[in-house]
């Protein structure tokens, strides 16, 4: 990996998670020690012309206990931020960067006594974006009073989809390398911040292997019986897509029409799940991750009142940050008797 991120000559900031812990260790503090001696602290600044970087360990590693990690910061964090932040410029971004999400719940999710204290640290910067990964899905998170943030705007935390996807998992494609789509159909990629002066800021999502950049995964049906009842749709996966992201589709370039906004499985890789079931062996070195509702899926009926043949259907949606994208696919719709 060293090798690798060295020969692209461009600074590389390493924030720690837990597959970097050193599970041998006897507590926290000695947890990291490999990280650190191959590559650097574990809490850090990094200070541009347009914003400054923080980088925080934020997994609290409880060996002999169950969970054995847990989300939180160390009192030496919480002593460099209260002497370091006081002085940071106000006028630029601040972006906070962690591996396990502060909106992360449950036994091994953030703990909010700690992600209250630092939100009090940050209340008073008028420009913080919050970075983490961990889920190996993707996400934008909005907080607010109910999470301890108190500030004049909800704080936006992008939970950032992993390089990796979803590991060495599904069926591979003519150069070997798996589908690796994640648990709530995102594609494997990259995510891309761009800081304007100003703390002004756009964020988007690369698919490591598209025929595109639309940013948007399509499933729809390839057939439907004509004159159906039209309980069927298209399903447009937006990958950095929010909860009041427009999203429209259209058939044959008729009249735009809403999506709606759905938490359920993407079904495209639904159909991933069922054909690894029925398999005698594994398609893969690993079969893809099971399918969890996404929060940036929308669905749109599809009509069989129109002429027997083939329909292009195609979905605009309109990012925050990259403004309209588009994308396109087609069904048929066939006559059947009794």
């Amino acid at each position: 990996m060293l090798r690798t991120t060295m020969s692209l000559q461009v600074p590389w900031l390493f924030i720690p998670g837990n597959h970097d812990l050193d599970f041998d260790a006897a507590s926290d503090a000695d947890s990291l020690r490999t990280f650190r001696h191959h590559l650097g602290p574990d809490t850090f600044a990094w200070e541009e012309d347009a914003v400054t970087f923080i980088g925080l360990d934020d997994i609290i590693y409880r060996p002999g206990e169950s969970p054995s990690y847990l989300g939180g910061l160390r009192e030496d964090q919480f002593a460099f931020l209260q002497a370091y932040l006081p002085t940071v410029r106000r006028d630029r971004l601040l972006v906070i960067g962690v591996h396990i999400p502060f909106f992360e719940e449950g036994a091994r999710g953030f703990r909010p006594a700690d992600r209250e204290r630092l939100f009090a640290l940050l209340r008073d910067f008028p420009h913080v974006l919050l970075l983490s990964g961990h889920t190996h899905t993707q996400r934008h998170w909005y907080h607010d009073a109910a999470t301890g943030w108190h500030g004049p705007r909800p704080l936006h935390e992008y939970n950032v989809g992993a390089a990796c996807g979803a590991y060495w998992s599904g069926v591979k494609d003519a150069a070997g390398i798996p589908d690796s789509t994640m648990a709530d159909g995102t594609p494997n990629g990259h995510a891309r911040l761009r800081v304007q002066k100003g703390g002004e800021y756009t964020l988007s999502w690369h698919a490591a292997r598209a025929k595109d950049d639309s940013g948007i995964g399509l499933h729809a049906p390839k057939v439907l019986r004509k004159g159906a009842y039209p309980a069927w749709g298209v399903y447009a996966n937006v990958y950095m897509g929010e909860a009041d992201t427009r999203v429209e589709y259209r058939v044959d370039g008729g009249e735009w029409k809403a999506m709606k906004r759905v938490e359920q499985p993407d079904p495209s890789l639904l159909v991933e799940n069922m054909r690894d079931d029925l398999a005698d062996a594994l398609r893969g070195y690993d079969r893809s991750p099971e399918a969890e509702p996404s929060h940036h899926l929308w669905r749109g009926a599809l009509p069989t009142d129109l002429a027997e043949g083939e329909h292009r259907v195609e979905v605009r949606a309109f990012d925050r940050w990259r403004g309209e994208t588009t994308a396109h696919t087609s069904y048929r719709l066939q006559t059947a008797t009794p």
